[in-house]
């Protein structure tokens, strides 16, 4: 039996979310984060960085979404949710598989950590040190984010992120999309609320919800 090793309001919803559309069976073991957002230590039992998702299949552990997902469409996916590799669709899938993490969420990652300042900084630092992360967020991260955005937009004109297709691609970029639009908001580009209302209205979303627990982002 599949196990998945879950903390709450994090970005291993979408793995629950991957086994709901793909109908196997699977266990989640709920880990709630510490006052610092972190995960608790029990993860580090699981694995050594202490972070979820982990997923436990037999005797397998596997650490990160984008293995974990490629791990659960080679084993059990039986070709469902990835283009047929001789079509143009399979490298747009592959892209924004590894998009996701891999430019996606380090900018978004950091303005979080810039909008809040550590607890303990003395009063009299606080206004120079917010002063400067806001420098960091006008100069660096804001533009990048924006880029991000309008490239979102445009990637989405056929419905989906490998096309006109629902695929694991669209399963990965959930994520980055919520925390964008929770933490800075989509602007003038229709089609990235569009994406959101269609994930949140799929079966297999909502039933990943009520297996998942608080989520913070649907």
């Amino acid at each position: 039996m599949i196990t998945i090793h879950h903390l709450e309001n994090s970005r291993s919803q979408r793995v629950l979310w991957l086994l709901e559309e793909l109908g196997v069976p699977y266990d989640v073991k709920r880990y709630e984060r510490l006052p610092s957002l972190q995960g608790p230590p029990e993860l580090r039992a699981v694995h050594p960085l202490g972070k979820s998702p982990v997923l436990t299949d037999g005797e397998l552990t596997i650490a990160e979404t984008g293995a974990i997902v490629t791990y659960l469409l080679d084993r059990y996916g039986e070709g469902r949710l990835v283009p047929p590799q001789d079509k143009p669709e399979y490298w747009r899938y592959q892209h924004f598989l590894h998009h996701a993490e891999g430019s996606a969420m380090p900018p978004l990652f950091l303005k979080l950590v810039l909008s809040r300042i550590p607890p303990g900084v003395p009063f009299f630092v606080r206004p120079i040190l917010a002063k400067a992360m806001q420098a960091v967020d006008d100069r660096l991260l804001d533009p990048q984010i924006a880029n991000l955005l309008d490239y979102w937009n445009e990637a989405l004109a056929d419905g989906w992120f490998a096309g006109a297709e629902f695929s694991a691609a669209d399963v990965m970029m959930s994520f980055p999309l919520e925390a964008a639009g929770a933490r800075i908001g989509f602007g003038n580009r229709p089609r990235l609320s569009a994406f959101l209302a269609k994930i949140h209205a799929r079966s297999g979303y909502e039933a990943a919800l009520q297996r998942g627990g608080p989520y913070a982002y649907a």
